[in-house]
């Protein structure tokens, strides 16, 4: 009986390690995610290489250029990518940021990282047939690479902006024909746009899994369907026509976005502002200088 009693228990201990190692992995993917910074305007200038001028004058233009149409451009600056390649940090910050509208997912990222010296423009899947990637690899290399070399941080993002609103305007011909001047017979290597796919999807599929299972099985129950595990609350139940639905908060103030397909400009915590899109495949270009 002895001999049975722990042959029936192993599977139980199998899973319990197999769960608590998933619930580290998760809380290692949380606080790994938790540090991207908050989208606080179209500018956000975290390492502080922007002049306040530029900075004005980009939030000013990025917002009538936004009004004319629908497309969403943000610049962002960060110290450091603490180890991180640029590419899969963008796509991250993107999509943390639902850049563009819903729907449309026609938001650009320019991202900074001063201390690693690198840059990349991110595209949204609306706008990858527009601002195409050899739009994006000229802008870098002919706007930005040599105005940072110079140590002009603000000219080069700020001409990066321009160049990139005249595309989008439909007017690509100035930089197609750089392109022309200034050949490049590299060929754009596939697995960067492959790996950061798999990346995003194991994410994406890791985290829902995570997110449905762990929370009741590790956390605290607060009441009847709702959990607190992590630092966050997780509240689970019906929605209407039967669908189960989920959802957390953990007080830092985020939301997913804004329903109706629009996206808001600002937000009660004062002078907010957030994305309704968020879907990018690595469409864009990097660069460093």
């Amino acid at each position: 009986m002895t001999t049975r009693s722990t042959s029936l228990s192993r599977p139980g201990r199998f899973a319990s390690v197999v769960l608590t190692a998933v619930a580290v992995l998760f809380s290692c993917f949380m606080a790994w995610a938790a540090d991207l910074p908050a989208l606080t305007g179209r500018v956000v200038d975290n390492a502080g290489i922007i002049d306040d001028a530029t900075k004005a004058a980009l939030t000013q233009k990025l917002a009538d250029f936004e009004t004319k149409g629908s497309d969403q451009i943000v610049v962002a600056t960060i110290p450091s990518l603490d180890g991180e390649e640029i590419e899969p940090y963008a796509n991250r910050l993107f999509r943390f940021w639902k850049l563009g509208q819903v729907g449309e997912n026609n938001g650009v990222l320019l991202l900074v990282a001063k201390n690693d010296r690198k840059m990349r423009i991110e595209v949204g899947y609306g706008l990858e047939g527009t601002l195409t990637d050899l739009h994006t690899k000229l802008i870098i290399e002919n706007d930005m690479v040599p105005a940072f070399r110079a140590g002009d941080f603000s000219g080069g993002i700020s001409k990066a902006v321009d160049d990139m609103v005249m595309v989008l305007e439909g007017n690509p011909e100035e930089l197609e024909a750089r392109g022309k001047r200034n050949p490049d017979d590299d060929s754009t290597s596939i697995a960067p746009v492959v790996a950061v796919f798999l990346i995003v999807w194991g994410t994406m599929l890791f985290g829902g899994l995570a997110i449905a299972f762990l929370p009741p099985m590790f956390g605290t129950k607060l009441a009847p369907g709702v959990y607190k595990w992590l630092g966050m609350t997780f509240r689970y139940g019906h929605g209407p026509g039967g669908a189960w639905v989920t959802g957390s908060s953990s007080g830092s103030g985020w939301s997913s976005g804004s329903s109706g397909g629009s996206w808001s400009s600002g937000s009660s915590s004062g002078g907010g502002f957030s994305g309704g899109g968020g879907s990018s495949g690595g469409g864009g270009s990097s660069g460093g200088w």
